[in-house]
């Protein structure tokens, strides 16, 4: 996305985020803080201490008319000139707490993996599924993030979001509209979920995540930089047999590379750049159409300036 001169000056910026208690840091790169490791510099990236940093910065930004983005890690793809305006990172926004009826409460910056872990120490079913997805809790919220064994909108409950006017309110899980990798919210950050889960017995639920995990691992390329699933599922077929169909596995552009392990995958081999991402994926895009007639709809989020 191409844009013009911003309509701001640095000190209005500099005003947006002047009584903001966590870290900021000016002229940033993204991409050490994204999965696939690629994407340029944000103007001031901001890490709130807390939900009431979290406010300020909305305030900040409404104030002062300054566009204001949330970041998460995983996918999402950010242009290589970057993004203008506020970032936010919610990464210090770990809380985790156990509530009555088996119902824990979780901050968006905890890590998908850590829920699940954390389940499992309370002898908690339901979080199973999200072995292996390196995601966190506010973006697995917005993305209704999932895999074949479940999915977020199974065990979502509420959702603890600050809006746009800087208020914090909960929304019921049975307000939301889901459908495949989309949760439709009110305009807003998402700071924290409750999810609804089951008492179980230990061993029980640490076999099951074990053998989530083992199958993630044998099918999907975990070892090297990636951001997800690139492609939604087409109705009744999967996104990477077509592409492997189409003889893409291991096609290259730069170090971006759709992976060998799983076609719906592509890595960065070492020094990719979002320009190499973005043209291999209109090249899978484009080869899937011409054999099959199909075209793949991203799973991901393309953000930022080209």
């Amino acid at each position: 996305m191409k844009t013009g001169r911003p309509k701001w000056t640095a000190k209005r910026l500099q005003r947006a985020v002047q009584h903001v208690q966590g870290e900021v840091c000016w002229n940033e790169p993204l991409a050490p803080l994204l999965s696939l490791q690629v994407g340029g510099p944000a103007d001031v990236l901001v890490f709130p201490s807390d939900v009431e940093d979290v406010i300020r910065v909305v305030l900040g930004a409404r104030t002062e008319g300054i566009p204001l983005v949330v970041l998460g890690g995983t996918n999402v793809v950010v242009r290589d000139k970057g993004i203008r305006g506020i970032v936010m990172q919610l990464k210090q926004l770990t809380g985790l707490q156990e509530e009555d009826g088996h119902v824990v409460y979780a901050q968006a910056g905890v890590r998908l993996p850590r829920l699940m872990q954390f389940a499992v120490g309370h002898h908690l079913s339901g979080m199973e599924w999200a072995a292996g997805i390196p995601g966190t809790v506010g973006g697995g919220v917005v993305m209704n993030a999932g895999t074949r064994l479940g999915e977020m909108q199974e065990v979502l409950k509420g959702v603890d979001l600050v809006n746009l006017r800087g208020h914090r309110v909960r929304i019921e899980a049975s307000n939301i509209s889901f459908a495949y990798r989309k949760a439709t919210l009110p305009k807003g950050i998402v700071v924290g979920a409750w999810v609804q889960l089951a008492l179980s017995v230990k061993e029980q639920v640490e076999a099951k995540t074990k053998t989530y995990l083992q199958y993630r691992r044998e099918t999907q390329p975990l070892t090297l930089p990636n951001a997800g699933s690139v492609f939604k599922n087409p109705p009744g077929d999967s996104a990477g047999r077509l592409v492997e169909a189409a003889g893409l596995k291991g096609v290259r552009v730069g170090d971006a590379e759709v992976s060998t392990k799983h076609a719906n995958f592509i890595v960065n081999r070492g020094t990719a750049t979002a320009d190499q991402v973005l043209a291999l994926i209109r090249k899978v895009r484009q080869t899937v159409a011409r054999k099959f007639g199909v075209r793949l709809q991203l799973e991901w989020k393309i953000i930022g300036e080209s």
